[in-house]
């Protein structure tokens, strides 16, 4: 009866292979939290933009 290749038989190609996929994690993590950070600070610039034009707004009134 035979039996499957186990998964350690690549050696070298299987550790290369999962390295390289921890570091595209890694990377798309990275680009992931900074994307949240510009968007916090456009919702605070939107935010501040919004309650200037809203103190405008009472004023005239």
């Amino acid at each position: 009866m035979k039996r499957g290749v186990p998964l350690s038989s690549g050696g070298w190609s299987f550790s290369l292979l999962t390295a390289i996929i921890q570091i595209v994690y890694l990377v798309a993590a990275g680009f992931a939290i900074y994307g949240f950070v510009l968007f916090i600070k456009l919702a605070r610039r939107g935010i501040r933009a919004l309650d200037i034009y809203l103190d405008e707004k009472s004023r005239s009134k």
